[in-house]
């Protein structure tokens, strides 16, 4: 080879390694988060809000400066709705993209395919949404409500005179982990308050259930025998005809009051909410909360919704498992400042007491033991605009308790995090 020849491969070598080392030197720039949530099948009418929300507030935190200099990278997958789906999407993100953290999930049956593979490969999960408890991994925080801070206090609103003096119990449920296991604590409470089997019924649908006519008219028979109300935990898109059967069988709220768990302004977007004014659901935020912090919070979501052309973004809402997304993405930020490291064990220790101004009006605090967000608890009636009145809440967030004290043996289990395998 002649030596101009020689001069130009080795210019060109040099170019080419150059740039290689420019694009490690961006890449190392940023730092990766992974969202998990379905973006398609039985669960996308309640988790895709929750992957624009985690866009939304990456954008928020980058237009800031990012973390520790660094911009927030998002990486997002669709598990769609597939529960072994989950696991391996899961695994994807640590091993392949390498994320430092991923924030994701709806339900407790996806949750706990990806919890062994977190463990596993000591990933970090921030899970958003209200959960049946009896779980504390130290790989998982938890920014969504244990059944203290959303089951219990919903049922004790009913039976009591300003919820309606609720005497029979109707227990809706998705067949899955959480719905069986938030209504054998429910059982065990009302048992404790003198309320008899025979004035509970439990019923379950598979998920993407849409034929509530039998239900319903069950509902209606067995609210004969007294007061009743129905205590709700149907899951995803099983929601829109199951309301919609309510409204057909002219079951109102002053009849039979449903107190739901998984239902909020998202789901209640497409939905002729007239004939269901008065039912109610439990959450820990609702878009009408009204404080400056949550005025913005609403504002900024429906700019995003509008620049992103997001669907429906005319009549973009926010709802609880969003504010808890929002509020676990920044107290991530915060705990990996604090850390001077995205490494999952320095964050670890950093997320203990963070807190954070929250929209729903109250300063939220990650408790320094067991991985759970203190919270408010409030109780909303159902609008003719979709929207929720607050009928009653808390005066001040209340810790979490993940071990239910209504499931025996639960006194014996530790109050820190401890690996499910």
């Amino acid at each position: 080879m002649k030596r101009r020849s020689l001069i130009k491969a080795f210019t060109l070598s040099a170019s080419i390694a150059a740039m290689g080392l420019t694009w490690t030197v961006q890449a190392a720039e940023t730092i990766k988060v992974g969202i998990l949530h379905s973006l398609s099948g039985t669960m996308a009418i309640s988790e895709t809000s929750l992957k624009d929300m985690a866009l939304m507030t990456i954008d928020e935190i980058n237009a800031k400066g990012g973390v520790n200099g660094k911009m927030l990278e998002p990486v997002v997958v669709d598990p769609a709705s597939n529960w072994p789906l989950f696991a391996e999407k899961g695994r994807q993100l640590l091993t392949q993209d390498k994320v430092a953290v991923v924030f994701g999930c709806w339900t407790s049956v996806s949750r706990k395919s990806v919890l062994p593979v977190f463990e596993e490969l000591n990933g970090l999960l921030f899970y958003p949404v209200q959960y049946e408890g009896e779980e504390m991994s130290p790989n998982v925080f938890y920014t969504g409500a244990a059944p203290n801070q959303q089951a219990i206090p919903a049922v004790e609103y009913v039976m009591s005179e300003d919820g309606g003096s609720a005497k029979r119990f109707f227990l809706l449920g998705t067949d899955y982990v959480y719905p069986r296991t938030t209504n054998k604590i429910l059982r065990a409470f009302l048992h404790s308050k003198g309320v008899k089997d025979t004035d509970i019924e439990e019923v379950y649908t598979p998920f993407g259930h849409s034929d509530y006519q039998t239900i319903v008219a069950n509902i209606k028979k067995f609210s004969a025998g007294g007061k009743t109300a129905v205590i709700s935990t149907v899951n995803g898109d099983s929601n829109v005809p199951f309301y919609k059967e309510l409204a057909n069988q002219g079951l109102k709220a002053t009849d039979v009051p449903v107190v739901a768990f998984s239902v909020g302004e998202e789901e209640l977007r497409g939905i002729d909410t007239k004939p269901l004014v008065g039912h109610l659901a439990a959450w820990n935020y609702f878009q009408s909360v009204e404080n400056p912090v949550n005025k913005k919070f609403v504002a900024d979501w429906k700019a995003y919704a509008k620049q992103k052309n997001l669907p429906g973004a005319d009549k973009a809402v926010t709802n609880d498992p969003m504010e808890a997304t929002y509020v676990g993405i920044h107290m991530w930020a915060q705990a990996v400042e604090k850390a001077k490291s995205t490494d999952v064990n320095k964050v670890r220790e950093a997320m203990a007491g963070q807190t954070f101004a929250a929209p729903s009006g109250f300063t939220l605090t990650m408790d320094k033991t067991n991985h759970h967000l203190h919270k408010p608890v409030m109780i909303g009636e159902i609008q003719d605009d979709g929207q929720f009145n607050v009928v009653w809440q808390t005066k001040e967030p209340i810790r979490a308790q993940p071990w239910s004290p209504y499931i025996p043996g639960n006194d014996k289990k530790p109050d820190t995090p401890v690996k499910s395998n």
